[in-house]
C-alpha cells in the first residue's frame, strides 16, 4: 500500500473565472484542468494514494477524468463529493486515505501546470524533517500597506514569499489539526501551524500558478502554446550474460543463446525502451517506477515494463512517436531476427520501432563478451 497520499481539491464553483462549469471542469487548450493537474500527480516519481474531491454535481465526470488520467494506476485513485467549504473538502479528502498513507500532500486542481517534480520535493522534505512543507516563491514586487486609498509604508518583502500547492504534512498530525480547527483558514499551511505544529519552506515552481480569473487562464493558454508538443528521450540498458539463465531481448525468447543476469528476465532492450520513454515525458526512470524490491516484477518479461510503461505514457498526455534502439554485443546476433524483434516491439510501443546492433571492437565490457548494452531514443508527442 502506498505511504503518500495526495489530496487534489477540484471542488471549487470557480466564480471568478466566469465559466458555465465548475473551474476544474473547464478547458485548457482542449484538456479539463483537473485532467492537466492530475498529469502532474502522476508523474512523480513516488507512488501514492490520489483522492480527487469534486462537487457533487459532477462526480461522474470526475470520475472519468480521474481513470483516464490515471492510466495504469486507476486502482490508485478515486473520487469525493467537496463540502460546504475548502477546509470540509480537504477533511472529506483526508478521511478517505488508506490507513497506510504516513504523508498527506493537499493539491489544488486550479495549479493545473504544477510539474510533477515539486510533489517529489514535498514528500521527500516532509519525510527528511517530519514538518509541514509548503513551496514558495521569493516576492519580486515592491510591497505597500495602505488604509483605503492612503500608503501607509512599504513592506520588507525580503521576509515574504508567495506560498503554492502541493502543501504536505505528516498524516497523523493534520488530521490531528482537522480535528481541533474552530476556523477558515486560507490554507492547509495556517491550519497546520495553528494547532501548534512546525511549517518549513522548499523552493516553488513558477509553473504552478493558480488559474482563478480568465487572464489566469490566458496565461495558461500562453504557458501551453509556447510548450513544445513534440519531446525526446535517451535511456540505455546494461546486463551481464548469465549461463544459467535463457535469453529474453526485445519481448522474444533467443533458445541456445547465453541469457542475461536481473532481477527480472534481464530484458535490456525493453528496459532501454521503457527508460527512453520516461525520459521523454519526465516521468522518471525504470528504476523509481519498477524498483528491484517490488516483488510484483520479480522475474517479469520485458513485454510487462513496456505495457506499463506505455500506460503512464499515455496517462500523462503522450503518445509515441517511434523509437530506435540499437545494440551493442558480441551476441545474439540479430540475424533473420530483426524484422520478427521490430514487429514485435512496434506491437507492444503502439509505434514504429527501429532496431540496429553493432560491436565495440573489442573494448570495454561488451568487447570482452561479459555482457550487452542497449540504447535506446524515443519521440513522444502531446496527445
Amino acid at each position: 500500500m502506498a505511504h503518500v497520499g495526495i489530496i487534489v481539491v477540484a471542488a471549487g464553483s470557480g466564480t471568478r473565472l466566469g465559466a458555465d462549469a465548475p473551474k476544474a471542469f473547464v478547458e485548457v487548450r482542449g484538456v479539463t484542468i483537473l485532467e492537466r493537474a492530475l498529469a502532474g500527480v502522476f508523474g512523480s516519481v513516488e507512488p501514492a494514494q490520489v483522492v480527487v474531491v469534486a462537487p457533487a454535481s459532477h462526480l461522474a465526470a470526475a470520475k472519468s477524468i480521474s481513470t483516464r488520467a490515471a492510466g495504469a494506476a486507476s486502482g490508485s485513485i478515486s473520487v469525493v463529493a467537496g463540502g460546504v467549504t475548502r477546509q470540509d473538502s480537504v477533511a472529506n479528502g483526508l478521511a478517505a486515505l488508506d490507513e497506510s498513507v504516513r504523508v498527506a500532500l493537499v493539491h489544488d486542481a486550479a495549479r493545473a501546470l504544477t510539474p510533477s517534480v515539486l510533489f517529489d520535493r514535498v514528500v521527500r522534505a516532509v519525510e527528511s524533517t517530519g514538518n509541514g512543507v509548503i513551496p514558495s516563491l521569493l516576492v519580486s514586487d515592491t510591497i505597500k500597506r495602505v488604509a483605503g486609498g492612503t500608503v501607509l509604508e512599504t513592506v520588507d518583502r525580503s521576509a515574504l514569499v508567495h506560498v503554492q500547492t502541493p502543501q504536505g504534512f505528516p498524516r497523523q498530525q493534520l488530521v490531528a489539526a482537522y480535528a481541533v480547527a474552530e476556523q477558515e483558514f486560507t490554507d492547509d499551511a495556517a491550519l497546520f501551524a495553528a494547532a501548534g505544529n512546525r511549517v518549513e519552506i522548499v523552493e516553488g515552481e513558477a509553473r504552478a500558478f493558480k488559474i482563478t480569473t480568465p487572464w489566469d487562464l490566458a496565461r495558461a493558454e500562453n504557458v501551453l502554446g509556447i510548450t513544445s508538443s513534440i519531446r525526446t528521450g535517451v535511456g540505455i540498458d546494461v546486463h551481464a550474460y548469465d549461463a544459467a539463465e535463457p535469453l529474453w531481448l526485445g519481448g522474444l525468447y533467443w533458445p541456445d543463446e547465453v541469457g542475461l543476469s536481473g532481477h527480472s528476465d534481464g530484458d535490456a532492450m525493453c528496459h532501454a525502451i521503457c527508460d527512453a520513454l520516461l525520459s521523454a515525458t519526465g516521468l522518471g526512470d525504470i528504476g523509481g517506477r519498477f524498483g528491484t524490491d517490488d516483488p510484483r516484477f520479480a522475474g517479469a518479461h520485458g513485454d510487462v515494463f513496456l505495457r506499463e510503461t506505455i500506460a503512464l505514457v499515455e496517462g500523462a498526455g503522450w503518445t509515441v512517436g517511434n523509437v530506435a534502439v540499437q545494440l551493442v554485443a558480441k551476441h545474439p546476433r540479430l540475424g533473420g531476427r530483426r524484422t520478427e524483434l521490430e514487429r514485435r516491439l512496434t506491437g507492444l510501443v503502439g509505434a514504429p520501432v527501429s532496431v540496429s546492433a553493432t560491436t565495440s571492437d573489442g573494448l570495454g565490457f561488451t568487447g570482452r563478451a561479459e555482457g550487452v548494452s542497449v540504447i535506446a531514443t524515443a519521440l513522444v508527442q502531446r496527445a
